[in-house]
């Protein structure tokens, strides 16, 4: 299997992660809203919504890694002359990456010291469950930039040939 398609799989399941947390997430919201307009307020309801929208977010977010749409400067790594403009973008991507190692290991620590815990409002599921999203996206988060970093150096590089060259 090739890197692209590897990648190209890889974005398709984030996709359809996200899009699955979207759907329940407006599923919950409306059952939610139904149920309190009925006189029956669900107690889970703020709680399970608010999981939700975390979950979204991380995996989102892990997903925008793949598309280049986290913010960012660009243009200052475009600004440095050709030999510090490449080892800029190295340095930036691995340094994304060390805090996203950083996170994942300092997030499963966490988790074993919420495994005790859970819910206010749904005992039966661990905050540990519920906060798994930090440990997992950071992982997807360092998958996705070691996806991209081939594309982010080329780039880098590829700006040295245009402005060596005079032309994009």
């Amino acid at each position: 299997m090739s890197l692209q398609t590897f990648r190209r799989g890889y974005e398709r399941a984030l996709e359809w992660i996200c899009i699955a947390l979207m759907v329940a997430l407006a599923a919950e919201v409306v059952a939610g809203v139904v149920f309190r307009y009925a006189g029956h307020s669900l107690v889970w309801y703020d709680e399970v919504a608010t999981i939700l929208l975390a979950w979204v977010t991380f995996y989102g977010a892990a997903l925008a890694v793949l598309k280049h749409a986290h913010m960012g400067v660009p243009e200052v790594v475009r600004l440095l002359p050709a030999g510090p403009r490449v080892a800029a973008a190295v340095v930036a991507q691995l340094c994304t990456m060390a805090f996203f190692v950083l996170l994942a290991w300092v997030g499963t620590s966490i988790l074993q010291i919420l495994a005790g815990d859970q819910l206010v409002s749904l005992p039966q599921v661990s905050v540990a469950y519920a906060n798994s999203v930090i440990p997992i996206s950071a992982v997807l988060f360092v998958v996705g930039q070691l996806l991209v970093f081939p594309e982010v150096l080329h780039e880098a590089r590829r700006d040295d040939k245009a402005a060596a060259g005079g032309h994009p």
